[in-house]
């Protein structure tokens, strides 16, 4: 016999917490621009050499694609569970279910690898150098640091959004004198490595051509992720059903201009040659890049990346926390999951839970090696581009009716989504074909004959599928549920 689940708490998430400005913020430190480029921008150039920039661009594309399916489907239902509450209308319960599983872990996955970037980072800044090679020291930082962010979470949306506004504006601050200066460097002639002087071709990403354009594409979608979180919050945020939905559209529009900024700097200061040499060593590539270009002034690019993993670090428990939140309120997870405290009006419970999992993770990779904390993070290209494909594919269904209507609902709602969906289908699958060789991990292992970044992502599918399974047993409530389409009226009032 099913279990008897009591409905979930009437008291919802503090509405009209947030603002435009606000919701931008959190969707821009999600993707926690400073990091991200460090992380990538060694392996990018060594895959597509000066044509970084122009990938970069090019991985835009489909995000944009996507972004707006987020733009139309919030209108039309605003849920902060997003993909799943929007993939369940469309396509059912079973796939619904699947594309929140796939949300939620990706926070799971990433948190305490942020994190420990951020205590890493943060302490060559300030010159503790010994503390930041202590494995234990950073460690039980690591997890102080998360626990503190969690807690900022559960305070309050509007706390939130104040931490976030001041780490934003110091992020974006370091990163545009870093630019700045390795810009005026190559002009003056005094770069301290083989610089070269910008040009537009750099723009160009077919001069990549073949393999290189589809690994350096699927660094590319990695960057980017994370502005969704600024739809999450759609419950919270004050004004039109639109709001949080322009402001996801506009986050990746300001992380493009971010990244093709930076990354022509960096590329022309450092010169291609540089990048590609030290390309393993991964986030701290940009430290070395900051001790060239600044000198003793180098703690300023350190303190970015810092604040941007820090930043990153709360932001990502958003879309976990709130997508588990509104699967519990459908019956689709355990009642106590969609618990709001009383007095924060926060999902305490859910948020929680999402923390305590990444350290829990971070902690058991972190056993393994290092190298299975990288291959952990490669995985999280896998679960980006199926919920994101899965979201594109469901605005096109649930609009079905209403993509005719109009020239801009079949290139927005129809053409735009289902095209973005493709092409990030199109790398899943290369993607995958690219983690069955173990070479391609970062350790170089295989487990199970195969790259551990796969075996990740087929495990987080198999242990998906038991939960799902063994709640389906207990509560069909959720499962009961069938796929619709957006009425008329709800089009029409979506429109303003």
């Amino acid at each position: 016999m099913a279990a008897e689940v009591t409905d979930p708490p009437t008291s919802g998430l503090k509405a009209n917490a947030l603002g435009f400005v606000d919701a931008l913020v959190i969707g821009l430190n999600a993707t926690s621009p400073a990091y991200s480029l460090a992380a990538v921008i060694g392996p990018l150039v060594a895959l597509v050499g000066v044509c970084a920039p122009g990938v970069m661009l090019a991985s835009f594309v489909p995000m944009l694609l996507i972004a707006s399916a987020f733009y139309y489907l919030n209108k039309v239902d605003q849920d902060c569970g997003t993909t799943f509450s929007w993939v369940t209308r469309a396509m059912g319960p079973w796939v619904g279910w699947f594309s929140g599983w796939a949300i939620a872990m990706t926070g799971v996955l990433v948190v305490g690898s942020l994190a420990d970037v951020a205590v890493r980072f943060g302490l060559l800044a300030i010159g503790l150098d010994g503390w930041a090679a202590n494995e234990v020291a950073c460690q039980a930082l690591v997890v102080l640091a998360v626990l503190v962010m969690t807690a900022v979470c559960v305070v309050g949306t509007e706390a939130s959004a104040w931490v976030q506004r001041v780490l934003i504006l110091a992020q974006v601050a370091f990163l545009l004198v870093f630019s700045a200066v390795a810009i005026y460097r190559v002009y003056a002639g005094t770069s301290s490595l083989d610089s070269i002087r910008p040009a537009l071709e750099w723009l160009n990403p077919l001069g990549a051509g073949g393999a290189a354009l589809t690994g350096g594409l699927l660094l590319g979608v990695f960057i980017y992720w994370g502005w969704e979180s600024a739809v999450n919050l759609t419950e919270e945020v004050e004004g039109p059903a639109s709001v949080s939905g322009k402001a996801g559209v506009w986050s990746t529009v300001v992380l493009l201009v971010t990244y093709l900024s930076v990354g022509f700097a960096i590329v022309a200061y450092a010169g291609t040659g540089f990048l590609t040499d030290n390309a393993g060593e991964e986030e701290a590539i940009l430290a070395l890049l900051a001790r060239e270009v600044l000198g003793e002034w180098d703690w300023v690019v350190l303190l970015a990346v810092a604040t941007s993993a820090l930043a990153s670090t709360q932001t990502t428990i958003i879309p976990a926390s709130r997508t588990a939140l509104s699967m519990a309120r459908r019956s689709a997870l355990p009642p106590g999951f969609a618990r709001i405290h009383p007095r924060f009006r926060t999902p305490d419970v859910s948020t929680w839970w999402v923390a305590g999992l990444a350290i829990l993770w971070h902690f058991v990779l972190n056993q393994i090696s290092s190298n299975a904390l990288f291959d952990s993070l490669t995985a999280l290209s896998l679960l980006i581009a199926v919920y994101y494909a899965l979201t594109g594919v469901a605005c096109v269904i649930y609009y079905r009716r209403h993509l005719l209507e109009s020239l801009r609902n079949f290139l927005l709602i129809g053409v735009g989504p289902l095209t973005g969906a493709g092409l990030l289908t199109w790398l899943l699958v290369e993607s995958v074909a690219d983690m069955a060789d173990p070479a391609n991990s970062y350790s170089g292992t295989a487990w199970f004959g195969i790259a551990p970044p796969l075996v990740i992502g087929i495990g987080i599918a198999v242990s998906g599928l038991i939960v799902m399974i063994g709640w389906r047993l207990r509560c069909a409530r959720f499962w009961s549920e069938r796929p619709g389409v957006a009425s008329s009226e709800l089009v029409r009032g979506g429109e303003s």
